[in-house]
């Protein structure tokens, strides 16, 4: 089993957290742009609250760990690895309540060529332990406004784990997808499972638009979040997303794999 000590050095040496690859400027550009309301940063939340940029630090210092101080405007970013410890405990604890109560979950990523194998592994376990890990809407077509204009792709899922790729032959069924923070695909999902009467997730596993889009509309939801992305932890903030767990979300996949195993260890679903 791998300790908090073991995992926080790996946390560390990977920089998964401690100095990330973040920039202070990303991530204050991104703050100004959700205190503006602007649809990219707020990828399918409507906060309750006014959340100016000032408050949007002083959140994202409480649960990241990055710099409380507005004149600290470049360099790294930092993510305090306790804080991503403590996170990654809530997330195995409600990893582990669903596997024992056996309910259906949806697994998503905006991230697949990152986080899809942290993705599959939990929805391998979640299977094995009696939930129905849902996979609707698989070929359906979302168009998703990008800085490259209105661009058409299909869902697809992986081992379980939903995403977006670019249309083409021989694309579907291959652990390749676009990277997207749009919330569009997991309304396009949950809608489609609405009409078809099926069984909707009492637990929504992901990222980004992912997590955004679901609790913004009621659904239980937890997941991954970098620095520069302050939706997840105002609709953390808020009480439409249970747990989010910050860390880098960009850094090689076989980075996440001691992630992976801590969490099921935690959530006694260890394979």
């Amino acid at each position: 089993m791998l300790s908090t000590g073991a995992l926080r050095a790996h946390l560390l040496a990977a920089r998964l957290a401690g100095p990330v690859a973040t920039s202070r400027e990303e991530s204050l550009r991104s703050y100004r742009l959700f205190a503006a309301r602007d649809p990219r940063v707020l990828i399918g939340l409507d906060p309750e609250g006014r959340w100016a940029q000032r408050e949007v630090l002083a959140l994202m210092a409480d649960r990241c760990g990055v710099s409380a101080d507005p004149r600290h405007t470049s360099g790294h970013d930092v993510i305090d690895p306790e804080r991503t410890l403590e996170a990654l405990d809530a997330f195995a604890r409600r990893i582990g309540k669903a596997a024992r109560d056996r309910v259906p979950v949806l697994l998503g990523t905006g991230h697949p060529h990152r986080l899809l194998g942290f993705y599959a592994a939990l929805a391998d376990a979640l299977s094995a332990a009696g939930c129905a890990v849902l996979t609707p809407a698989q070929g359906r077509c979302v168009d998703i406004t990008t800085r490259f204009g209105l661009r058409t792709y299909n869902l697809d899922y992986v081992r379980g784990v939903a995403f977006v790729r670019k249309p083409g032959p021989g694309a579907a069924g291959c652990e390749t997808g676009a990277h997207t923070h749009s919330p569009l695909p997991v309304r396009t999902v949950l809608a489609v499972a609405a009409e078809a009467g099926g069984s909707l997730p009492e637990l929504v596993i992901g990222d980004h638009g992912w997590v955004c889009g679901a609790g913004q509309l009621g659904f239980d939801v937890m997941g991954l979040a970098d620095t520069d992305d302050p939706a997840p932890f105002v609709g953390e903030a808020e009480g439409r997303v249970s747990v989010v767990v910050p860390l880098d979300d960009a850094v090689r996949s076989a980075y996440y794999r001691p992630l992976t195993r801590y969490v099921l260890n935690r959530a006694c679903l260890s394979q």
